[in-house]
C-alpha cells in the first residue's frame, strides 16, 4: 500500500451519502436470497457482478431494487447493515449518516418496523462495540409522488426517534424537488433535518428547488452546480455541503471518467465538499476508495484531503461536543502524519 492510500486509510472520516440497500455485495445477496429462498436472475456471483456495467442512473435502479428484494426479514436488514459498518471500520468512518428507502420494502409487503428495527440494531451494536457514531435517514422515493411519500412519512411516525431526518433519491429526471414540499415540511415540523438529492442527473434550477422549497441543509450529490455560476456563489456563501461520491458520478456516466469531474472547479469556488461512496457495492468502492480515486486523478495534497474529511465531520449531524471531538482527533492524525 502506498503512502498516500496508507495517509488515506488511517484518516478519521465521516460518511454522509451511504444509502444501506447499495452497500448489498454480491455474496451477501445471494446468501440472503438462499436463506428466504428467493431465485435471482443471476447464475452466480460473477455474472451479477459483470452486470455492473451502467449508462446511467436508471440502468443501476433496475438491478439495485431487484437486489433489494432478498431483503426480507429483520435479520436480513441488521445483516445488511452490520457488513457495511464492518467495513466502514476498516477504513476509519468514525460516523456514518446511512440512508434508507422504507418505500422500496413496503411495496413488497415488508412492514415499516421490520426494516427499522433491523438497520437500528445494527447502528447501536457498532456504537455500542466500536465506538462508531451513526445516524439514519428516511428518503422518499421521487419517482412516486408527494401524496405516497406523505402517506409514508405518517406510516413511519412511531419510529421517528430513530432518524435523524429525511431525504430525496432516486430518478432525478423529471422529478422536481418541488412535488415534496409538503412532506419535508412536515418532516421539519418534527425537528428532522432535510437533505436532497439534486444535481446529479438533473438540472442545477433542482438544487435551488431542493434549498428554496425545501429548505434543505445539506445538497446530495450537487455536481452539476458548477453549470450556474449564480448558484456557486450562492452555496459558498452558505457554506451549504455537497455530499459529492465521485465514483458513482463516473459509473453513472455524469461524467465520462473521473478527469472530467466537476470536484476541482468546487473546490476551488470554495464549496463545503464531502467524499462519500453513494451505493459502494454497485460503484466500485467505499470512501477510502473514493477518497483514493480523486487523489490519484488529481494530485490532491494531504491537506487538500484533511479539508475534506473535516468538511465530512463539519456537515454531518451531530451535538457539539461530538463533532469537537472528531475534529480534534482529525487535526491530531493530520499532525501526526
Amino acid at each position: 500500500m502506498s503512502g498516500m492510500r496508507e495517509f488515506i486509510r488511517g484518516l478519521p472520516k465521516a460518511e454522509l451519502h451511504l444509502h444501506i440497500e447499495g452497500s448489498l455485495e454480491p455474496e451477501l445477496m445471494f446468501e440472503l436470497a438462499e436463506r428466504n429462498d428467493v431465485r435471482l436472475r443471476y447464475a452466480s456471483i460473477d455474472a451479477l457482478r459483470a452486470a455492473y456495467r451502467f449508462t446511467d442512473l436508471q440502468s443501476f435502479l433496475d438491478i439495485y431494487y431487484a437486489g433489494a428484494n432478498v431483503l426480507r426479514t429483520e435479520r436480513d436488514f441488521h445483516d445488511l447493515t452490520r457488513a457495511y459498518l464492518a467495513r466502514a471500520r476498516e477504513q476509519n468512518v468514525r460516523h456514518a449518516e446511512i440512508f434508507f428507502d422504507p418505500q422500496t420494502h413496503t411495496a413488497r409487503g415488508i412492514a415499516l418496523g421490520t426494516v427499522v428495527e433491523g438497520i437500528a440494531a445494527a447502528l447501536a451494536e457498532a456504537r455500542r462495540e466500536h465506538g462508531i457514531g451513526s445516524g439514519l435517514i428516511l428518503s422518499f422515493l421521487r419517482h412516486l409522488s408527494g401524496e405516497e411519500a406523505l402517506a409514508t412519512f405518517e406510516q413511519a411516525r412511531p419510529y421517528l426517534g430513530h432518524f435523524i431526518g429525511v431525504g430525496l433519491d432516486s430518478s432525478e429526471r423529471d422529478n422536481p424537488p418541488s412535488k415534496f414540499a409538503e412532506v419535508f415540511a412536515a418532516a421539519r415540523a418534527e425537528g428532522l433535518h432535510a437533505v436532497a438529492h439534486a444535481g446529479e442527473e438533473g438540472p442545477p434550477a433542482y438544487i435551488r428547488e431542493a434549498l428554496d422549497v425545501l429548505a434543505v441543509e445539506r445538497i446530495d450529490h450537487g455536481v452539476r452546480a458548477v453549470e450556474d455560476p449564480a448558484l456557486v456563489r450562492e452555496l459558498a456563501e452558505r457554506q451549504i455541503p455537497l455530499t459529492v461520491c465521485p465514483l458513482s458520478n463516473t459509473a453513472l456516466r455524469v461524467f465520462p471518467d473521473m478527469r472530467h469531474h466537476s470536484l476541482p472547479k468546487l473546490l476551488e469556488a470554495g464549496l463545503k465538499v464531502t467524499i462519500n461512496s453513494d451505493d459502494p457495492a454497485y460503484f466500485g468502492g467505499y470512501v477510502e476508495e473514493n477518497y483514493a480515486a480523486i487523489q490519484e486523478a488529481f494530485e490532491l495534497d494531504r491537506a487538500t484531503l484533511v479539508r475534506l474529511a473535516r468538511n465530512g465531520f463539519e456537515a454531518a449531524f451531530l451535538a457539539p461536543a461530538e463533532r469537537a471531538a472528531h475534529l480534534a482527533a482529525l487535526e491530531a492524525y493530520a499532525a501526526a502524519a
